[in-house]
C-alpha cells in the first residue's frame, strides 16, 4: 500500500485532461459531419441538382439567426438603454452609500456618486427617445410574398346537342 500514492491533484487534473479530449474528439467528429455535408452538396451540384435550403440547415439557420438580430435590434434597443441606465444609477446609488459610510464625506460621495446617477438617467431617458425613432412604419417580419390571388370559380358544364 506504501508504494501508491494518490495526490490529491490527480481527480481535477484527470477532469480537465478529460474535458480537453472531450472537446478534441467532438470537434473532429463535427468537422468530418461538416465535410460530409459539404460532399454532399457538391455532389448535388455536379448532378444539376439545386439543393433546398433544408440541405444546409446551418447555413439557412444562420441566415434565419441574422434575421432575428436585425429585428432585435430594431425593437430592443431601447431596452438595452433603459437596463444600462437602470445599472448605472444603482452603481452610483451605491458608491454615494459606500463613500458617506466609509468617509463620512458627504458632499464628496454626492459628488462622485451623482455624476454616475446623473449619466445613468440619461442613458434612461435616451432608451425612451431612442425606443420612438426606431419603429418601423410596418413589421418586417409581414413582409414577403404577397398572397395568391384566389382560384377561379370552375366553368360550368355547357349544354351538349345531340
Amino acid at each position: 500500500m506504501d508504494d501508491m500514492f494518490i495526490s490529491p491533484f490527480l481527480i481535477p487534473v484527470t477532469a480537465i485532461v478529460g474535458a480537453f479530449v472531450y472537446v478534441i474528439v467532438k470537434t473532429l467528429a463535427h468537422a468530418r459531419v461538416r465535410e460530409l455535408e459539404i460532399r454532399e452538396r457538391i455532389a448535388m451540384i455536379e448532378r444539376g441538382l439545386v439543393p433546398a435550403p433544408e440541405v444546409d440547415p446551418r447555413g439557412f439557420d444562420r441566415a434565419m439567426s441574422r434575421l432575428e438580430r436585425h429585428d432585435y435590434r430594431q425593437y430592443a434597443s431601447g431596452g438595452r438603454h433603459r437596463r444600462a441606465g437602470v445599472t448605472l444609477m444603482g452603481v452610483g446609488f451605491g458608491l454615494m452609500v459606500l463613500i458617506a459610510f466609509t468617509s463620512g464625506e458627504e458632499s464628496v460621495a454626492i459628488g462622485v456618486g451623482g455624476f454616475l446617477v446623473v449619466v445613468g438617467l440619461a442613458f434612461f431617458v435616451n432608451s425612451f427617445i431612442d425606443t420612438a425613432s426606431h419603429l418601423p412604419a410596418t413589421d418586417p417580419r409581414s413582409w414577403g410574398a404577397p398572397p395568391a390571388a384566389p382560384p377561379s370559380p370552375p366553368e360550368p358544364p355547357r349544354p351538349t346537342n345531340g
